[in-house]
């Protein structure tokens, strides 16, 4: 795996109706997800973005979202944010969004009414990580597979974490457009009788079994339990208390690469055969020959499992079209903030009000 210039890479935006004028401009920034919410307060000037400050709160200890933006302009004495742009996990429709793993509506308007800001705007949290591609730097970016590197066209981002959120960037012959899609609530595939049984296990779980049951935080834990009491897998006492103390994803897949237990690096094998599954399906549906991005909290996490050979193997493993899928440059996010740097790039040159 390789740092890369990210200058090759970073994407021009179409439309960008705003432009910084020479004074500073405040934009507040949020990426809130569903184990955590970050806020952030930028100041833009001369074509940069600055935080200036910025606090993370547990998503699920708060019941008003609006009263923690409100409460977070408050401590700005003197830097007040002219604009907000928070991006959100879950689809966005006329400035509402059901936030998909919190089960929590989240509206525009009550933002706007509780901080007195109208140019405010919600937008999906795959879409500020795509608009966070314009803002990396190279220590950000690391290169799984170089591709062809002059192929260009369209782009797409996986992103796992506490769930699995999928977005796209349109090429239109000289600019790039992203856009946001729900396409980790697709349905699971199987392809082999580990596959179906474990599929079967889910079922009468969800019922419904998508990409996002498998290919997230809690689909680890799940598949897991699903090797320990299905399959059998011997599981260390030691093991089974840190399950209970720590968030288990995290567990199990640093397990995976530390200690190397058994039932813990099978778990993740599974986790990355489907991880890169699902990655060969959104270059197909969105022919993303300008390349893929992993982002969200787990893969800068798995380096050295997403190093080895297993990801690129089942990548390949495609319909006849073997060598699109190998001319693709396929790249990992290690900036785990790049949706709340995304929104606040949204913000400074995008942004409409709803």
């Amino acid at each position: 795996m390789q740092t890369t210039n990210v200058q090759q890479f970073l994407p021009r935006f179409a439309r960008m109706t705003r432009q910084l004028g020479k004074a500073p401009l405040h934009v507040l920034a949020g990426d809130l997800g569903g184990t955590k919410t970050r806020l952030a307060l930028f100041e833009a000037s001369e074509g940069r973005l600055q935080v200036v400050d910025e606090q993370v709160y547990a998503s699920r200890e708060y019941t008003s979202f609006p009263e923690v933006v409100k409460g977070f302009i408050g401590k700005q004495a003197g830097q007040e944010p002219q604009r907000i742009c928070i991006g959100v996990a879950g689809p966005v429709i006329k400035g509402k969004v059901e936030l998909t793993n919190l089960s929590r509506e989240l509206n525009v308007t009550d933002i706007q009414h509780a901080t007195g800001i109208a140019e405010t705007s919600l937008i999906n949290d795959l879409e500020a990580t795509a608009y966070g591609l314009a803002t990396l730097q190279n220590e950000s970016l690391l290169t799984l597979h170089s591709g062809a590197g002059d192929n260009g066209g369209n782009m797409a981002i996986i992103a796992p974490g506490t769930g699995l959120g999928e977005a796209g960037l349109f090429w239109d012959g000289e600019l790039y457009t992203p856009f946001a899609t729900e396409g980790g609530h697709c349905d699971f595939a199987p392809r082999n009788e580990l596959d179906m049984e474990l599929l079967q296990y889910l079922q009468e779980k969800y019922q419904i079994v998508s990409w996002e049951r498998l290919v997230s935080g809690p689909g680890i834990y799940d598949t897991f339990k699903f090797l320990r009491d299905i399959r059998h897998m011997h599981v260390p006492d030691w093991l089974e208390e840190d399950l209970l103390k720590k968030d288990p994803a995290a567990v199990i897949s640093g397990q995976a690469i530390e200690q190397k237990v058994s039932v813990c690096i099978k778990t993740m094998e599974l986790f990355v055969r489907y991880l890169a599954r699902e990655a060969a399906n959104l270059v197909f549906k969105m022919k993303a020959t300008g390349g893929l991005f992993l982002g969200g909290g787990i893969p800068p996490r798995i380096i050295p499992l997403l190093q080895d050979n297993t990801f690129y193997h089942h990548y390949l493993q495609g319909d006849r079209l073997i060598e699109l899928l190998a001319s693709v440059p396929i790249h990992v996010i290690s900036n785990d903030k790049a949706a709340l740097w995304g929104a606040a790039y949204y913000a400074v040159h995008q942004q409409r009000v709803v």
